[in-house]
């Protein structure tokens, strides 16, 4: 992942607020990467330009090389569906569907057969540690459980990159433990982990940290590094 003196601006009738201005950022393969900042610093934008869910205003994103604005908007959804997995505070799950079939839905969208999903998604949520949690939903489990489910839902299609936007926001300290544990593993397995976070706890368990505030990253904080995912 590469920027390069990206911005973005949003427009409100004849009112334009500048949430980007100017970030040049590299994330390698394989890094783990905390960007921290405030309530309105611009982190969460920038986590979804890194997504793939909005686009530049100005500069370059590059993500595997391959300038993303110049992408189709078939290739824009394949490239979240398939290369990227994503991981929300609010954890996104619906309600009337159990834990695998939660899970199953990337694969469902990628046109995957639905004994292959389901195997899949039951591997997955042994991975995060719900083996015996497969049939339940979203309101039979706990708030850190069901973030393992939205855990288990972005590696089911074998991401090379996990886009972590404030994971524990919503959790109780024990869950936070396990959600963070969950990620380390996801590091020391070699995928790329990019992690939004305003809480410095959380943003420690990174190898890297980065700090935006109002838009810009802070100077001299390390923001780029060789190496591009």
């Amino acid at each position: 992942m590469s920027l390069r003196e990206v911005t973005k601006t949003y427009a409100t009738g004849a009112v334009e607020v500048a949430a980007l201005r100017g970030i040049s950022l590299d994330v390698a393969q394989g890094d783990y990467v905390a960007i921290m900042g405030p309530s309105g610093s611009g982190k969460s934008t920038l986590m979804h330009i890194l997504g793939c869910l909005d686009v530049v205003s100005g500069g370059q994103y590059l993500l595997a090389g391959q300038d993303v604005a110049a992408m189709s908007e078939a290739e824009l959804a394949r490239v979240r569906n398939e290369r990227i997995g994503f991981v929300f505070q609010q954890f996104n799950l619906l309600p009337t569907l159990s834990a695998w079939r939660n899970v199953a839905l990337p694969l469902s969208y990628a046109g995957v057969p639905g004994g292959e999903r389901r195997r899949r998604a039951l591997t997955a949520l042994e991975r995060v540690g719900l083996a015996d949690r497969v049939d339940h939903r979203p309101g039979e489990l706990s708030g850190g459980q069901q973030q393992r489910v939205a855990i288990a839902r972005a590696l089911v299609t074998d991401p090379a990159v996990v886009l972590a936007d404030e994971p524990t926001g919503n959790l109780d300290s024990v869950a936070t433990a396990d959600v963070l544990s969950l990620l380390d593993e996801l590091h020391r397995a070699g995928r790329t982990v990019v992690l939004i976070t305003h809480e410095a706890e959380v943003a420690a368990r990174a190898a890297r940290v980065v700090h935006i505030r109002d838009g810009r990253l802070d100077v001299g904080v390390g923001a780029t590094t060789g190496g591009v995912a």
